[in-house]
């Protein structure tokens, strides 16, 4: 599937059994006994070229809202182990970017996570870490909530 993201040339067909191997993940992803070794196996990285795509095409979104479940069935366990992973990775800037120019759905699920990730302890120490990083987050929720003016979305202000 990766070489059908650059150039991107995903077919319907083909991103949804993508998204049906997904929906799988997204299972083990969420059940206690098997959420360690996911990360242990370093699962989420492979989902990362997904999130990281840029086409507005409906099978990429559908992709990247299918790959956007698997880290939100993470986070919403509250595990610090999942907040720790994430944060040795490029979670943040892959969900701001989808925060900026996704879909409503998307942009909902990514900014979830990023709720998720600032909410626990650690998560706000590293991005309050560096002004770099808090100016990057704090800047896209000032440009959602003044988009919201526009277009107004009671989900999406929920996780704001």
């Amino acid at each position: 599937i990766y070489p059908l993201l650059s150039p991107p040339t995903l077919t319907a067909h083909a991103s949804n059994r993508v998204c049906n191997a997904l929906a799988l993940l997204q299972c083990v992803a969420s059940h206690q006994e098997t959420r360690s070794l996911f990360l242990s196996a370093h699962v989420p990285l492979y989902l990362y070229p997904f999130l990281n795509t840029q086409s507005k095409s409906r099978p990429f979104e559908y992709l990247r809202l299918t790959s956007l479940g698997v880290i939100g069935a993470l986070v919403k366990m509250d595990d610090a182990d999942v907040i720790n992973f994430l944060l040795q990775t490029e979670i943040i800037p892959l969900c701001l970017r989808i925060m900026e120019t996704g879909s409503e759905l998307s942009k909902t699920v990514a900014t979830f996570i990023v709720q998720k990730i600032l909410l626990d302890e650690v998560g706000l120490s590293y991005v309050c870490a560096t002004a770099e990083r808090f100016y990057a987050v704090s800047t896209v929720l000032n440009n959602m909530v003044a988009l919201l003016v526009l277009t107004p979305s009671v989900r999406l202000l929920k996780h704001i």
